[in-house]
């Protein structure tokens, strides 16, 4: 398939390549009525795809959390993925997203009606110029209340309703709490707070999702130095930071330039991060 006519996104489904949407659900899907869709998102820029093969078997993981019984294997899907890129022009910004799903079923997912779908996609890395915060009235669920441990699609209906408040309040998103009323994340990317020269970040407790993108910001940062302290934070420390980011596999890292009605700046620590990562990945 030539490269000049790809168009915005590329699906691999039943052994091939397609382009555009082509439609593989219908009505009577388990997965339409039923929920059971899981997914995973990378990144691929500029020739690179930074921890694509993290992000391939973790899709896995999550569909065999749901009770999925996913015939592909993270190295299968890393490989398809690495021919949906070659697809576009190196310097496409692009997004990677496995999906497993269930046919058939009725409450519990058939396992052997598993299927695949792998979409890789046109999508500009936002700039990171910031975005604001408030406080979310919904919080993320317990672990023995939703399948957190997965990246299941069930579970961004509440994502959305904590988003659509905040949006509704003229914040772009929203600081979402944990069951026992600790700082758990953002809408959909994982938190960081500066204090004194120290990163924080709320200590993973099975509520939200383990972020690849977190785990290897923090590892880059103990690598150079910096002290990165995974524990419980309350919200009101957030008011009292020196700055804050997110991480998430959509932009990667952005500053958060304010949290309620508290202005704050893109700090030192934050384009640390930003600088480590973005030169990691190009290593890759």
């Amino acid at each position: 398939m030539a490269k000049t006519n790809i168009g915005k996104g590329l699906v691999y489904v039943d052994g091939q390549w397609r382009q555009g949407n082509p439609r593989v659900l219908g009505p009577k899907s388990h997965a339409v009525w039923m929920s059971s869709v899981v997914f995973d998102g990378a990144r691929a820029f500029q020739g690179v795809a930074p921890d694509l093969d993290r992000h391939c078997a973790r899709a896995v993981r999550s569909a065999e959390l749901m009770g999925l019984a996913p015939a592909v294997a993270g190295p299968e899907i890393e490989e398809l993925a690495w021919q949906g890129i070659r697809m576009f022009a190196e310097e496409a910004e692009l997004y990677i997203c496995p999906l497993f799903y269930a046919e058939s079923g009725f409450i519990l997912p058939d396992p052997d009606s598993t299927r695949f779908v792998l979409m890789v996609s046109e999508s500009p890395l936002p700039p990171a110029d910031g975005f604001a915060a408030c406080l979310s009235s919904f919080r993320r669920p317990a672990p023995d209340m939703a399948p957190t441990e997965a990246k299941a699609s069930c579970l961004y209906p509440n994502v959305a309703r904590g988003l659509r408040e905040a949006q509704g309040k003229g914040f772009d998103v929203a600081v979402v709490l944990d069951p026992d009323g600790d700082v758990a994340e953002f809408s959909y990317a994982n938190l960081f707070m500066a204090k004194e020269g120290v990163l924080h970040t709320p200590a993973a407790n099975g509520t939200f999702l383990n972020g690849i993108t977190r785990q290897r910001v923090i590892a880059l940062m103990r690598q150079a130095g910096v002290a990165v302290r995974e524990r419980t934070i309350g919200f009101g420390e957030l008011l009292d930071a020196d700055e804050i980011f997110g991480t998430g596999n959509y932009y990667k890292l952005s500053p958060c330039t304010r949290v309620e009605d508290r202005a704050l700046p893109a700090g030192p620590l934050f384009r640390q991060a930003r600088q480590l990562y973005f030169a990691f990945a190009k290593r890759r």
